[in-house]
């Protein structure tokens, strides 16, 4: 089995705003590109174009309809990966030592040479974010792109995970939470960022943002959006079409 570090140092995840996120799948799909080409083996896909596609994803989104009380109802998009728990159990549970946590940043990895594709760490993982890859025969998790964000051969702003650097609403933020000036801190402590399954007790380094809540709107007629933004309109024409209606009612 696999020991965990007793602290670290840094506490490397994401920040995810759950109020502007759009269910794009933009973060989906970068991801899968970034590590099929780069690190570790490639994901992979049977039956991609056929009848019944299966494939290996290392971040997913499921989309969600939720009422509160006294509430109109909205669509959640809730975006799915490994959340880089402190107290991982998908770690301690591991015969062969290939998952484990990085003393210097927090980071959960696979060791893909040492897996053995037993699916132990699937089944301790409460979050559902390990698959096996039915074509390599080992486990794949979200690696928080650490083939990228110590790569000092790309240029500064692209030294973040592929689903961050993607993302077109910016609902995604990559930091340190061991740090309470960054930038992922301060945005979980002003919106009360919540740990998933708290009652888990892995302790969970990436935040949710949670929606904000939306209110009917009332009305009794109908609404022009453009409104604020337009001139006043002249109650009688001038110019041209001040000339043309008069003419027009001298005939």
């Amino acid at each position: 089995m696999t020991a965990l570090p007793a602290s670290t140092p840094k506490k490397l995840g994401l920040a995810i705003d759950l109020d502007i996120c759009v269910g794009c799948h933009a973060c989906v799909i970068n991801c899968k590109e970034w590590n099929t080409s780069n690190y570790g083996a490639p994901l992979g896909d049977q039956d991609a174009y056929g009848a019944n596609p299966v494939g290996t994803f290392l971040n997913r989104i499921h989309t969600f309809e939720v009422k509160a009380p006294e509430q109109p109802a909205q669509t959640v998009h809730f975006p799915k990966s490994c959340l880089h728990c402190e107290d991982a159990p998908c770690v301690t549970v591991c015969p062969t030592g290939a998952s484990y946590k990085r003393a210097e940043d927090g980071i959960v990895l696979v060791n893909e040479s040492d897996c053995i594709g037993c699916g132990l760490c699937a089944w301790a993982c409460p979050y559902g974010a390990r698959e096996l890859d039915a074509q390599e025969g080992v486990m794949k998790k979200c690696t928080l792109c650490v083939d990228r964000i110590y790569n000092e051969n790309l240029p500064e702003e692209d030294r973040e995970p592929a689903c961050v650097r993607t993302c077109p609403a910016n609902a995604r933020h990559f930091g340190d939470f061991a740090d309470p000036e960054s930038n992922v801190s301060k945005m979980s402590a002003e919106r009360g960022g919540l740990v998933l399954m708290e009652d888990q007790d892995t302790k969970p380094v990436n935040r949710y943002l949670p929606p904000r809540p939306k209110a009917d709107i009332q009305t009794d007629g109908d609404i022009d959006i453009l409104a604020p933004f337009l001139e006043p309109v002249a109650d009688t024409p001038k110019g041209l079409l001040g000339w043309l209606d008069k003419a027009l009612e001298a005939i």
